[in-house]
């Protein structure tokens, strides 16, 4: 009786375990599913942004998809303030925030500790074809998408041969029009997005 209810709370223990890893970290590193209703956005297509987010059309734009409840996104928000100051003056930089939750632009700056434009639009996701988080899309100065996929292929992004937020921004800042990326760039990774139903 004794050795069965010590099997028994062992296999309880293991269990928790095992649900606990998954809950906080093996479901981030499978694909995240894609939405039936979802229509994917090839490169090359026009992107409309409101003018009041998109003003300098001088620079490309960088989106940043965000959710302030996501484990992913949060992890992300070092390697995008990298990124960031990288390439500041040559490229403009907004954070798109996609959560059901309310939040004020001063909240998000605060959480990012940067003056950067928040948008509040959920649709842009859509137009961009992004339904997770974190995501990257980048428009090219005539409002095509360059680029929309992953960071890096490791949650906490700290694989530079495949940082390939950065490798799509030096492509568009060089004009390189033959730039391809590979599965691992383009299958979204990390949380769903708050209104996507699969």
């Amino acid at each position: 009786m004794r050795k069965t209810l010590v099997i028994g709370w062992l296999v309880l223990l293991l269990a928790i375990v095992g649900a606990l890893f998954w809950y906080n970290e093996l479901q981030y590193q499978l694909p995240t599913p894609v939405p039936e209703n979802y229509k994917p956005v090839k490169s090359g297509t026009v992107v409309s942004i409101n003018p009041r987010h998109f003003k300098d059309h001088s620079k490309p734009l960088f989106l940043h998809f965000f959710n302030p409840g996501c484990p992913c996104s949060r992890f992300n928000v070092k390697q995008f303030k990298a990124i960031v100051e990288q390439y500041r003056g040559r490229v403009n930089f907004a954070i798109v925030i996609m959560s059901s939750k309310h939040f004020t632009e001063s909240e998000i700056q605060d959480k990012f500790g940067m003056k950067l434009p928040v948008i509040f639009d959920p649709s842009i996701a859509e137009a961009c074809g992004v339904y997770s988080t974190p995501q990257v899309a980048l428009i090219d100065t005539e409002n095509k998408l360059y680029y929309r996929g992953n960071y890096n292929i490791s949650r906490y992004c700290t694989d530079e041969k495949t940082s390939f937020a950065k490798i799509a921004i030096n492509g568009l800042l060089s004009n390189n029009t033959r730039l391809t990326f590979n599965k691992l760039a383009l299958i979204s990774y990390g949380c769903r997005l708050p209104d996507c139903h699969n």
